[in-house]
């Protein structure tokens, strides 16, 4: 069964997109080389790449964003709303309660990608389990 390795996003400017997740989202930087810079997230690894090298890498040209979402778990997201506003950063969406059991707040990267925090709260919908037929 494969496991997860890492998150890698192609970015227009890896230098603005590096302060955005070391500054707003509050990653710790670890590395930049060769228009790939990398965070520390505990056992997995989220990346940044340019997306102007993404041909080497990729055999093809690579789309600009967004395509998708990246999820951060924190421990306070309406503490986290609090900074982020103190810091003039744009929420595309106020802290929610999710019926699936997170309070979540979203802004977008320099690239348009979205950027979710997610606070595990208690589930408001029970999952169906799946039955054999």
């Amino acid at each position: 069964m494969p496991r997860f390795g890492h998150t890698i996003l192609y970015v227009e400017d890896l230098d603005v997109s590096v302060t955005f997740y070391r500054d707003v989202v509050g990653l710790t930087y670890r590395f930049t080389e060769a228009g790939y810079a990398e965070f520390d997230t505990g056992p997995t690894r989220f990346a940044l790449f340019e997306r102007r090298r993404a041909t080497w890498l990729t055999g093809q040209e690579v789309s600009p964003g967004p395509a998708g979402e990246v999820v951060f778990l924190v421990d306070d997201v309406d503490a986290l709303a609090a900074d982020l506003r103190m810091r003039g950063v744009v929420m595309r969406s106020a802290p929610t309660d999710r019926p699936w059991g997170h309070r979540t707040l979203h802004i977008a990267d320099p690239d348009g990608f979205v950027v979710e925090f997610a606070q595990v709260i208690p589930r408001i919908r029970q999952r169906r389990s799946r039955t054999a037929e």
